[in-house]
């Protein structure tokens, strides 16, 4: 039997597609994009209903919230101090939020910003990462990221260690990832016309109709006056006229339709919560079992868990680099996040509940892993 394809990749991009491989430019497969022909902007463009925009930073301040640290990780002290030193100066709060638009359009290039510092030994570190829009990235048929550049039309990779290309659950046939604010494109165009409709309706029939009676032999002209003394009483509610003539007010008809109104937004809102948040009750606080509500939050809590692994991921990826430019390849240490010591209620009490039985001796570097020690702040009894 030949080895010889077994090892090589037999199904490939490039077998489907030959003007794309022409090319080499994968492009969004995202539906709602291809259907409406519109760009990446169109989903930025949802940050401007008050609904999405709250889902957003109730889905980021979730994470915002937590503490960091540097886990050592078996590595140098020197070069732990050197990570935290950086992280000192490096606005972390912006680069989580930054970091966490990726699960919204799917994927987020960050450029990394470095400095070679002065001194007897140069080291080189980063001062910034600045988020880029989307649309001027794209990916290749081999799934590497590009950049666009108008006299060149085929792209160019970045250098390496240059652009943190953060994506939200890619796969082979979708690089750019999956985007919430995707799921959330109809629910919100539903929603606007919606309200739009209810603003006719409340123009139609929320005003009272005025009624002005006059008599029979009144001429055209007489008829057309009176009119337009209504209409100015409708915008100005004061009006002045012969006793001769009756003027009344009557409320409009109400109709049931303006409750199918509030229920397609409420609808809508609703589709656009669990489209970003995986829940509703956080947002749109109803009445309900207590039942209901636990596992609404324990949702809210897996949502969070999950960003904290895409923040931590990003960011050690960070420390990877800078490691290696500065030391070479060791041991690095990591970004760790640190849950409330309320959400670590139940994994504290267990461990302590191990470690006094004796039969389980929890190492220090299950301690460092999971709580965030330095090893010099363990001391062994």
């Amino acid at each position: 039997m030949r080895t010889k394809n077994l090892l090589n990749e037999l199904v490939n991009r490039e077998n489907q597609d030959f003007f794309f491989t022409i090319m080499n430019h994968l492009p969004n497969p995202d539906k709602i994009l291809r259907r409406t022909g519109k760009t990446i902007e169109a989903y930025r463009d949802l940050k401007n209903d008050p609904h999405v925009w709250s889902c957003i930073q109730s889905r980021k301040s979730g994470l915002l919230g937590l503490e960091y640290t540097i886990a050592q990780n078996n590595s140098d002290s020197i070069v732990v101090k050197f990570i935290e030193d950086i992280f000192n100066t490096l606005d972390i709060n912006q680069i989580q939020r930054d970091i966490l638009e990726a699960p919204l359009f799917g994927y987020q290039p960050i450029e990394v910003m470095w400095k070679q510092t002065e001194g007897q030994r140069k080291f080189l570190v980063p001062t910034g990462l600045i988020a880029k829009p989307q649309e001027w990235f794209f990916f290749d048929t081999k799934g590497n990221l590009k950049f666009k550049k108008s006299a060149v039309p085929e792209g160019i990779h970045p250098p390496p260690m240059k652009i943190l290309n953060v994506q939200y659950e890619p796969d082979y046939l979708n690089p750019y990832g999956h985007s919430l604010l995707s799921k959330c494109y109809w629910a919100v165009t539903f929603k606007n016309g919606g309200i739009k409709f209810w603003v006719n309706f409340t123009e139609k029939y929320g005003m009272p109709i005025i009624l002005g009676n006059y008599t029979r032999g009144a001429s055209s002209e007489e008829i057309q006056n009176l009119a337009d003394v209504l209409a100015d009483m409708a915008e100005d509610s004061v009006i002045v006229s012969p006793s001769d003539i009756n003027i009344e007010m009557k409320e409009a008809v109400r109709f049931s339709s303006i409750s199918l109104y509030k229920e397609l937004i409420k609808f809508c809102n609703a589709e656009i919560s669990k489209a970003i948040l995986s829940q509703t009750l956080t947002t749109e606080i109803e009445m309900g079992s207590l039942a209901a509500s636990q596992t609404h939050f324990k949702i809210r809590k897996d949502v969070i868990l999950s960003d904290i692994k895409l923040v931590e991921k990003t960011l050690n990826k960070l420390i990877q680099w800078i490691v290696e430019l500065n030391f070479g390849n060791i041991q690095c240490p990591s970004f760790k996040l640190i849950l409330n010591d309320s959400d670590n209620s139940q994994k504290i009490e267990r461990d302590l509940k191990i470690s006094q039985t004796g039969m389980i001796r929890l190492t220090k570097k299950y301690w460092m892993n999971s709580y965030g020690f330095n090893e010099d702040e363990i001391l062994e009894l």
